[in-house]
């Protein structure tokens, strides 16, 4: 399916001025195709399209998870809402928007998965989540290359280098309660960093996580994300892999992730943490080859609902066991 009527891999469409049509929903899928935050290239306003058709497999509605063996697009009921209208030259207006829609799914008790768009989506996202369940009772798991924590960026307090700080200004997510996994580079300056320390806020740096392991690292979030929280934000920034696996984002850092650890990584998550809420950002399409970012993009959409139906069954996951032993 294209055009205006597109929906992630086929799945039935609602209209969030109409609770009715979502009233069932586990998860809604919301678009926003935003990039007025940007502070390189342009792009991500294509994100959402790209991963909603990102697969070679039919949009039939179905995919059956060979590692978690559940069917996400049929164990859950899933949405998609479409596009939030989000215009690049009032940022303002557009993240209230979507925290309108964000919050509308929230409260209805589905899971909003957002198709961003850039990191300033997370603003929104977050804050529509945390009006549901309190400000301060939600938990921030970021995956990224860049701590988003800037003050301002030419002139603004809004863009995609800023959500992060503007969350835990606000008091939607605390600082003590905030991880961020895959952090690298030469960006932010020492007195961004003070100010992240001050809020206790949580970082990996990938040299950190070379030398512990991923695994280890992701054990020790994960125990503080749901410490004193009743549920986590997963937010992830598709820059976090190394650009030669997904080149297709706005401000591309060596050094970072391979897709398969971003997906395993994300499954865990999901399975092992109460998700209340998931964006995946900053996929960029006019920069991406033979669409490889947007293909890795909608993997982890679908990692992530995977992950999330077979923690709902009850039944434990062990990643050790082989494929037909009949769990």
């Amino acid at each position: 399916m294209y055009g205006p009527d597109l929906t992630f891999l086929g799945v039935d469409r609602c209209d969030l001025t109409d609770t009715a049509s979502y009233a069932d929903a586990d998860v809604v899928i919301v678009g926003a195709p935003f990039d007025g935050g940007t502070s390189h290239r342009p792009g991500t306003r294509f994100g959402p399209s790209a991963l909603r058709q990102a697969c070679y497999l039919p949009h039939d509605g179905s995919r059956p998870s060979l590692a978690l063996r559940v069917d996400a697009l049929r164990d859950l009921r899933v949405y998609d809402a479409g596009d939030v209208e989000m215009f690049a030259g009032d940022i303002e207006r557009s993240l209230h928007a979507l925290e309108e829609a964000v919050a509308a799914v929230a409260t209805s008790g589905a899971i909003p998965v957002i198709l961003g768009g850039d990191h300033s989506i997370a603003l929104p996202d977050a804050t529509g989540v945390a009006r549901h369940l309190g400000f301060g009772r939600v938990s921030m798991v970021h995956f990224d290359a860049h701590a988003d924590t800037g003050h301002t960026a030419f002139g603004s307090l809004y863009g995609h280098g800023q959500p992060m700080r503007r969350l835990i200004e606000s008091g939607a997510v605390r600082g003590d309660r905030f991880l961020q996994i895959g952090l690298r580079g030469y960006w932010p300056e020492p007195e961004t960093l003070s100010w992240m320390a001050e809020q206790r806020m949580r970082s990996y740096e990938m040299t950190e996580i070379v030398a512990r392991g991923l695994d280890e690292c992701l054990t020790e979030a994960y125990a503080i994300a749901v410490d004193d929280c009743d549920g986590v934000f997963l937010s992830v920034d598709i820059d976090v892999v190394d650009p030669g696996m997904a080149p297709g984002t706005g401000t591309p850092e060596p050094g970072g992730f391979t897709g398969r650890q971003l997906l395993d990584a994300v499954r865990r998550c999901c399975y092992e943490l109460p998700i209340v809420g998931v964006d995946i950002v900053e996929v960029a399409p006019p920069y991406d080859q033979a669409d490889v970012t947007a293909y890795l993009g909608n993997r982890v959409v679908l990692e992530a609902l995977s992950a999330i139906a077979r923690r709902r069954t009850g039944i434990p996951w062990d990643p050790h066991q082989p494929l037909l032993d009949g769990r």
